[in-house]
């Protein structure tokens, strides 16, 4: 009686091996940026957290805030390294809040670079400034 073997060859596992390399090439730089857009968002999160606050600064004393601790809460995340202000600290102006991402721990797309936050008058926001590439940056914050 004749046996008959059965199993894949050596074609066929390699085409399988093609695929899952062809497949990998692809999805893992997308991983990448879907990593640093998660990143990214905890700077969104902590700079918008501040609007309030400075908006109600600047409405109960007719200036912005010399420092971001007078009014916000938290000043640094995961990978946020620290928020500051900048632009027209204590006095009358352009207020920026700076969310510096941190130099280590980050996806490298966005290592050490910088998301800002500006307004003139606490009601209108603006977060297209920064050294955040856009194609990171949430929809709103876009060029």
């Amino acid at each position: 009686m004749k046996s008959i073997q059965r199993g894949f060859t050596l074609i066929e596992l390699m085409i399988v091996v093609a695929i899952i390399g062809i497949l990998a090439a692809v999805a893992i730089p997308a991983y990448q940026d879907y990593i640093a857009r998660a990143q990214v968002a905890e700077a969104v999160t902590l700079t918008s957290s501040g609007k309030t606050p400075l908006a109600e600064f600047m409405g109960d004393k007719g200036i912005w805030p010399s420092t971001a601790d007078i009014v916000m809460g938290s000043l640094s995340g995961k990978y946020v390294s620290n928020i500051t202000l900048a632009g027209a600290v204590g006095t009358i102006g352009t207020i920026e809040v700076v969310a510096s991402m941190k130099s280590t721990g980050v996806n490298t797309a966005i290592l050490g670079s910088t998301l800002i936050l500006t307004s003139a008058d606490g009601r209108t926001w603006n977060c297209t400034a920064g050294t955040v590439s856009s194609k990171y940056r949430p929809a709103a914050c876009r060029n």
